[in-house]
């Protein structure tokens, strides 16, 4: 049983989803496609997680073309797969839907109100295992400005106030995410530090947030990476 991960930006990482396999001893490759790492053959690994960075789905460049050809062949040879953020979009992009500019860009903890970002669990997501054992509706961090269409075959999991496509199913075993649950303390202060669009936020703020849903915020991440194992039948 081996893990294959994917960054699309070098400090987009696994976080707590790495946590997560440490803890129950799985293997776990790691390549980063900004830095020019190949995309291995995903058939040579048990599941895919593809995580999120600054480029868009809808770009033409050979990298981008080249990423969405991988999870092409990773649906087709039904690979259990995990896409957060840009890796839910290229897992949409993959399977015949769109991906487009969204009205509201959803930085941070908070939107445009004023309100904790919170996504709630659909019908067809109360039901499926992914979501297993989670509340209906969780506190998310979300940093995109794009958003997906869905198409007939995908099923909608959890909304969003603002951003309606939060969590999906395409086919049996493949999700994406469009906010992250990932995050870890460290990669939190990295991302605020760096990004262009958390630089502009109060610091003080975010961290004032994120100290006050830590304990749940990472329950919940570290379940769903239990359950996205699960569903892998990597872990029982």
């Amino acid at each position: 049983m081996r893990v294959l991960i994917v960054k699309n930006e070098p400090e987009e990482g696994p976080g707590l989803l790495e946590e997560v396999l440490k803890e129950h001893s799985i293997d776990y490759d790691t390549v980063d496609m900004e830095k020019g790492d190949a995309f291995p053959h995903p058939r040579d690994f048990s599941a895919v997680v593809v995580l999120g960075g600054p480029d868009s789905a809808n770009d033409t460049t050979e990298r981008m073309k080249a990423e969405i050809n991988k999870i092409k062949e990773i649906l087709n040879a039904g690979i259990p797969y995990l896409g957060i953020c840009l890796g839910m979009q290229v897992l949409v992009k993959a399977a015949g839907g769109k991906v487009y500019k969204h009205s509201v860009p959803e930085i941070g903890w908070r939107d445009p109100d004023g309100n904790l970002f919170e996504i709630q669990s659909t019908r067809d997501g109360k039901k499926d295992p992914l979501l297993k054992g989670l509340p209906l509706k969780l506190k998310i961090f979300q940093l995109h400005g794009e958003t997906v269409q869905l198409i007939g075959a995908m099923k909608l999991l959890a909304t969003g106030k603002h951003c309606q496509n939060q969590v999906i199913r395409v086919g049996k075993n493949a999700y994406g995410i469009q906010g992250h649950f990932e995050l870890t303390g460290e990669m939190f202060e990295m991302w605020i530090a760096h990004d262009p669009d958390l630089k502009k936020m109060d610091k003080d703020a975010l961290r004032k947030d994120y100290n006050a849903i830590k304990s749940d915020y990472e329950t919940n991440g570290r379940r769903i990476a239990e359950n996205f194992l699960k569903i892998a039948k990597i872990i029982p």
